[in-house]
């Protein structure tokens, strides 16, 4: 990945489909974005599952996380933009709470997420 306006423009599009999937509570278009062998850290994580690390691994795992977190009948992301690296980018959507969230991800050669560490602002996210 680059950061020429086709890159952009694409990488919204995948950024914008990941978002309206979580609003749909579409667990498979969700864990579509996703390699089998994911790698997530996110304080959500340390909180929910008290894990001190914020770490999971594997789709499986997440997949399971995912599911619980679509649970919640008031979720909502709001898309606000995405940044392009080296096989990496940056996530920002805003959630129903009005906590803003960056995930940082990483792409296998397939354009999966590999690593994504899930960023907060605006206080401690709420369980």
């Amino acid at each position: 990945m680059t950061s020429g306006a086709a890159d952009i423009l694409a990488a919204e599009t995948r950024a914008r489909h990941w978002c309206d999937a979580w609003n749909a509570r579409d667990l498979d278009g969700v864990m579509a974005h996703y390699a089998d062998e994911v790698e997530v850290c996110s304080p959500l994580v340390a909180k929910r599952l008290g894990r001190a690390d914020g770490r999971l691994s594997g789709k499986a795992a997440l997949r399971a996380y995912f599911a619980t977190g679509m649970s919640n009948p008031d979720l909502a992301f709001t898309f606000e933009g995405v940044r392009l690296g080296v096989n990496a980018a940056v996530v920002l959507y805003k959630r129903e709470n009005g906590m803003r969230v960056a995930d940082t991800i990483e792409l296998n050669d397939e354009g999966e997420i590999i690593r994504m560490t899930a960023c907060y602002a605006g206080g401690a996210p709420r369980v």
